[in-house]
């Protein structure tokens, strides 16, 4: 996999997540905790904390996924992004995650990592697809995943536990290409 950092935007980088990111990652998070709820699972205060998101980048790595944090030019943590649930033989796909910190959204961070990191994914990773699943209601997010190339395939009702409720999400994929898959 590719480690060196990937210019966003003048100030913006994408680079592999290190296990140092945690108290930034942290504190994004905490910043926003009250604006991103209605979008994420209800997490007990210490997912919130250096140690938690240290827990959760050791854990999201060590199941084989791959982890990304935009930073600014002060390597401040200003996103972050993953690809997990790998599989490779013929299937050759990942599912897509990432947030961006309230403070930063609307300033092309997600679409522009989103395209780096589909890019990684078939170059690095050989996979052939990547799917996302949004809200029905994240507006915000669908427009990202769209203007990345992915397209809509479906609706699954009850598919995640998030703000308290089983709800519904779109769901999206991007085919990378058409090559067969190096078995």
């Amino acid at each position: 996999m590719d480690d060196a950092p990937h210019q966003l935007s003048a100030d913006r980088f994408l680079r592999p997540t290190v296990a140092s990111d945690a108290p930034a990652l942290a504190e994004a998070l905490s910043r926003g905790r009250t604006y991103m709820a209605p979008f994420e699972p209800v997490r007990p205060d210490s997912f919130y904390t250096a140690e938690g998101q240290a827990e959760r980048l050791a854990g999201h790595l060590a199941a084989g996924g791959h982890a990304w944090v935009a930073v600014d030019g002060a390597d401040r943590a200003v996103g972050s992004f993953t690809l997990s649930g790998t599989a490779l033989g013929a299937f050759r796909s990942a599912a897509l995650g990432y947030w961006v910190d309230v403070e930063q959204t609307g300033r092309g961070i997600a679409t522009a990592a989103v395209r780096r990191i589909c890019d990684l994914a078939a170059d690095d990773l050989g996979l052939h697809r990547v799917e996302a699943g949004t809200l029905l209601y994240n507006t915000a997010s669908q427009r990202v995943l769209l203007k990345c190339g992915f397209e809509e395939y479906g609706m699954a009702p009850k598919f995640l536990h998030i703000d308290g409720e089983w709800r519904d999400h779109r769901l999206y994929q991007r085919i990378l290409h058409d090559e067969p898959p190096q078995l």
